[in-house]
């Protein structure tokens, strides 16, 4: 297990480095100058080499990776800004800061929602779609299958704004979105977060609907249930034990990859409900043109996706034991 687990965390650093590499070069083949878009509208010409100098990109584009690349580990200095400590992103010159500085004060806010909406729509989708496997041709099954169509079918900026003007601004059952911190307000937290959290699993339960139906099905006609029916084990065991065990390993995957696209910047949800968080943050950097906020955006949407492969792979050893004996 701790050899399986070692070849995926070592593929996934390998991974992140190479989607680094790409990410830096690509960006900075953009024609936009970071250095007068630092030093401002009027910048005369020796400010400007300055700036240019101050921020390291007079340097070869070699260089200027690896001195990013090295700043995450160990910091980095820019002369006339200060030091930049580890782990360094780099310098937001239309911040004025430490771009992990930003990242890390948008964080929170694109993890609450995304964890709030994935434990709805997993806990749903995943109970829905069992009950109408169960109820195989039945009217609950009919409902849960086109309710499923139905929530696939729309978008998040159609509901959203529409749950928007009916329970918020018509009806007032909800609050106005915003984030607040949950250790200054607990309850100011949950109401804020609550709507986008409904909104956001309306779409995402439809899948997982879908995809645990048509999975527990195939499963509940797989000779090792008959078998274990036939042997007298209770229904529920059966469900629980066997067929379910089967469906997770599809459900697993599609959840890792939804949680770590979620975690790298929902933008827009974000940008529907207000909401300050990465997705917005990498939105307003591509409109300023902030390369360094932007490069660091892409890096922690990587970041996430790689880190829930490397689970999702921890989780198949412990789902099905062949996997670690691959």
């Amino acid at each position: 297990m701790l050899r399986f687990l070692t070849r995926r965390v070592l593929g996934a650093l390998v991974i992140l480095v190479i989607i680094s590499a790409v990410t830096f070069f690509l960006f900075y083949a953009i024609p936009a100058d970071p250095a007068r878009l630092a030093c401002g509208k009027v910048c005369p010409p020796a400010t400007l080499e300055q700036a240019r100098h101050n921020l390291g990109i007079d340097q070869p584009l070699m260089v200027q990776f690896t001195s990013w690349l090295a700043g995450i580990f160990v910091g980095r200095d820019y002369e006339g800004l200060g030091h930049c400590a580890a782990p360094c992103l780099g310098f937001s010159f239309v911040n004025r800061a430490p771009v992990f500085e930003t990242i890390m004060d948008r964080l929170p806010v694109t993890v609450a929602l995304t964890i709030g909406a994935a434990v709805i729509f997993l806990v749903f989708g995943v109970a829905t779609g069992v009950i109408a496997a169960l109820k195989q041709g039945k009217a609950l099954d009919k409902v849960a299958s086109v309710s499923s169509l139905v929530g696939a079918s729309v978008q998040i900026y159609f509901v959203g704004t529409l749950a928007m003007y009916f329970f918020v601004y018509q009806i007032h059952l909800f609050s106005q979105p915003k984030y607040v911190p949950f250790t200054d307000d607990p309850i100011g937290w949950f109401n804020g977060l609550l709507l986008p959290w409904l909104v956001l699993a309306l779409i995402f339960t439809a899948n997982y609907t879908r995809m645990t139906r048509s999975t527990m099905v195939e499963n509940l006609s797989e000779d090792y249930v008959r078998t274990a029916r036939a042997k007298g084990m209770s229904g529920r065991s059966v469900v629980l034990r066997f067929a379910l065990r089967g469906t997770l390993t599809p459900i697993v995957t599609i959840f890792g990859v939804d949680l770590g696209t979620l975690i790298g910047g929902a933008i827009i949800t974000e940008t529907t409900f207000g909401l300050q968080g990465l997705g917005r943050l990498s939105v307003r950097a591509v409109d300023y043109s902030d390369l360094p906020t932007l490069m660091a955006t892409v890096l922690v949407a990587a970041s996430a996706i790689v880190l829930m492969n490397v689970v999702v792979d921890a989780l198949y050893a412990v789902i099905d034991p062949r996997v670690r004996l691959s």
